[in-house]
């Protein structure tokens, strides 16, 4: 069976990468005011050349940024919206690792207008840089968060009432935004850009439904669908050769987790409801269930089995990982099957409990069993 040829490629990674410590010392000046934005602009870019060297050198087809220029993987992205503000969540979340667990609310968004893109776009800048320093035979890829992050954490009580009296019209208008940013990566030339879904995984998790339920009153059952049609509106203006995937996962914060249950109460949905062509899955525990939702999933659409964990440096095996593949392919054909770890390695700037030759084993791992297995 041939590799794939576009994406998402059958060894693939979800986006973030370890930060270097010299980037993070940098940041970290930056913050104290000791050096200039364009000082932290050249850390950037050098380090951004070195990591999509790195993904070259392990035998990857795609290469992102890393995420190196963001502190989170959405807050960066969601706050430099027209009237959005990042604030408490209200959805509270317990992080879990080996050392215990620990009860947080992660930020949420406040909407205090109507909502505008910033001309010029949020990440596009980050995006055509990528693509200046990417080779021949690499496909650069940008990933952004879900337009539903700008909801799920806050719900109604975070969206201005006077501006937006009926909740129709938000999420008509957060499409509209994010479907203006779309279009900009488009012609910035991207073709393969990766949404952050990880609202849908977790409202695979009992308590978390129930949270949904009674801290900002909705209904756990209806937003999938409230969801996929809003993603669906964000991408429409995407030209018709950029391949768009989501990925799913149940946290990812120094090594944390803070969601479980198996897909099937959104399995249908996301497969069938939402128009992309292909999905990251958290697939590393059996916190993320059996493989049995993946009958859903239609002919043409790809699944990335996230099977290698990025949350500490235990190596799994090839035998593992080929046993793993095949109890998938009971349920989904071998040929819209791919892999690549459950997550990206720092979701936030200080990165998973993992050293970085961990990370490049991991990803070598992932391409070497793809060609084992898909040829």
């Amino acid at each position: 069976m041939a590799q794939r040829v576009t994406p998402p490629f059958r060894a693939d990674h979800v986006g973030s990468l370890l930060r270097p410590r010299a980037l993070l010392e940098a940041r970290a000046r930056r913050a104290r005011n000791e050096i200039s934005a364009q000082d932290l602009e050249r850390h950037e870019d050098e380090a951004i050349r070195d990591v999509v060297k790195m993904q070259k050198d392990v035998g990857l087809c795609v290469a992102t940024d890393g995420e190196f220029r963001r502190e989170m993987w959405h807050t960066d992205f969601l706050a430099q919206f027209i009237n959005v503000e990042v604030v408490p969540g209200k959805i509270k979340v317990r992080f879990t690792s080996a050392e215990g667990e620990t009860e947080i609310e992660p930020p949420g968004t406040l909407i205090t207008g109507k909502l505008g893109w910033p001309a010029g776009g949020i990440f596009v800048n980050h995006f055509k840089f990528l693509k200046s320093v990417v080779s021949d035979g690499i496909s650069p890829k940008i990933t952004i968060p879900s337009p539903s992050t700008m909801h799920f954490r806050g719900g109604r009580a975070a969206v201005d009432r006077a501006t937006y009296p009926e909740m129709a019209a938000f999420y008509a208008d957060l499409a509209r935004v994010y479907s203006k940013e779309v279009r900009a990566f488009a012609q910035a030339g991207c073709r393969y850009l990766q949404i952050d879904e990880v609202n849908l995984a977790f409202l695979c998790d009992p308590r978390l439904r129930a949270e949904v339920r009674t801290t900002i009153g909705e209904d756990p059952d209806r937003l999938p669908h409230t969801y996929a049609n809003l993603i669906n509106a964000s991408i429409a203006s995407r030209t018709k050769d950029m391949v768009v995937c989501l990925h799913l996962c149940r946290g990812n914060a120094a090594s944390n987790w803070l969601a479980q249950g198996g897909y099937d109460p959104v399995a249908e949905v996301l497969f069938n409801e939402i128009r992309v062509e292909g999905f990251f899955l958290e697939y590393d525990t059996p916190r993320a269930g059996s493989f049995e939702p993946l009958r859903f999933v239609p002919p043409g659409k790809i699944v990335v089995l996230g099977l290698i964990t990025s949350k500490s440096g235990a190596m799994e095996t090839k035998d593992a990982l080929k046993r793993r593949i095949e109890g998938a392919a009971r349920f989904c054909p071998l040929e819209q099957l791919a892999l690549s770890p459950q997550c990206g390695f720092a979701s936030g700037a200080p990165g998973n409990k993992i050293s970085f030759e961990d990370e490049v084993r991991k990803l070598r791992l992932v391409v070497e069993t793809a060609r084992e297995v898909w040829g």
